[in-house]
Parts: C-alpha cells; structure tokens; sequence
C-alpha cells in the first residue's frame, strides 16, 4: 500500500469535510453552487486527476478502503468537470471488475452523472427538496418499479420512501427558481446542451 498517496486522498476529503462544514453552519452551502466549494472540488479533482494519470485509479491494494473511498468521493464531487467525472465512472468501472472498489459506488456516480446531464437515475441515489418539502430521489427514477431490483444487483438497500435530510440543510424559498438555476450551471459547465 502506498501510505503517502492514501494519506493525500485523506487530506484533500477532509479540506472538502472541513470547507462544506463551515458554509453549512453560516447557511451559504445551500444558496447554490458556493464560489469556496467550487475551488475545492476543482482543486481536488486536479490532483486526483494527476494520481489517475500516475497510477490508474486508487484503488484498494494502492491506497486502503478509505483512501479509495475517498478518490471515489472526490470524484463524486467533481461537478464542475462533466468529461473528468464520465471519464472516472469508466475508470471506476474497472477497478471494480479488477476487486478494486465496491460495486454500490458505480451507482452512485452514474445517477450523479445522470442528474447533471437532466437524465433519469437508474438507482435513486440522487435526492434533493420535492415540492411537499421532502429530499426525494431526483430527478425521477427510470423504470421506478424496478429500481429495487436494481438497486440490489448494485449492493444497495431497498429505497425508502424518504430520505435523509442532514440538520443542517433546509428546503429552498423557491424551489423552482432552484431547479431553474440548477438547470442553468449545468449547461453553463457543459452537461447539457
């Protein structure tokens, strides 16, 4: 294992842990994509980039359980990067063909990726504020009656019909102004035409 690697990965999760944490506690996290977390992620996904072209993906013989957690939630947060994020959902593919990292995080990453790209999930991991004030799986669920067995072959519990809301976190004035400022970023950093 290389220790230097997963202690970089753990570093740069904890800045992303850190940095959100206190946009959270002042309420800014939630007013859209903040300027402070956009310059983490994208510092992030920068390094876990020149790791990738190093190393491959990191992946659990490289740099453990948590480091490779970590790489994933990097990658998972590289929103701001459509063709870095696609291109890791492929890498992390074979990583988990090669036993390199568990099967429920493919899904996570391709429902994120089919949010920012305003397609239907596959597995309903992607939830945010529904206009009865829940976090539900969004945008909709593809063949929703099948997502469990979906979710299943993934690794993944049953869904619930709702989901976790953090405390800190609460529901949008005008939510559909936020849907519609969602929809904006993500044709402004190439999801969508």
């Amino acid at each position: 294992m290389n220790h230097e690697l997963r202690n970089q990965l753990l570093r740069l999760i904890e800045e992303d842990e850190r940095v959100r944490e206190e946009l959270a506690t002042d309420g800014s996290l939630f007013e859209g994509y903040h300027q402070r977390m956009e310059a983490v992620h994208r510092k992030n996904a920068a390094q876990l980039r020149t790791i990738i072209q190093e190393h491959g993906w990191p992946g659990l013989d490289l740099v453990g359980k948590d480091g490779e957690e970590a790489a994933w939630r990097i990658a998972q947060h590289s929103i701001g990067e459509p063709e870095f994020m696609r291109n890791t959902l492929e890498l992390l593919g074979t990583a988990i063909k090669n036993q390199q990292a568990p099967l429920w995080q493919l899904a996570y990453l391709e429902d994120r990726i089919r949010l920012f790209e305003g397609k239907e999930q596959l597995y309903g991991t992607s939830v945010d504020w529904d206009e009865h004030g829940h976090m539900s799986p969004f945008p909709a669920i593809k063949d929703a009656e099948h997502v469990n067995e979906r979710r299943a072959t993934m690794g993944l519990p049953p869904l619930k019909k709702s989901a976790y809301i953090p405390p800190d976190e609460k529901p949008p004035a005008d939510l559909k102004a936020r849907r519609l400022q969602m929809d904006e970023w993500a044709r402004s950093v190439g999801w969508r035409k």
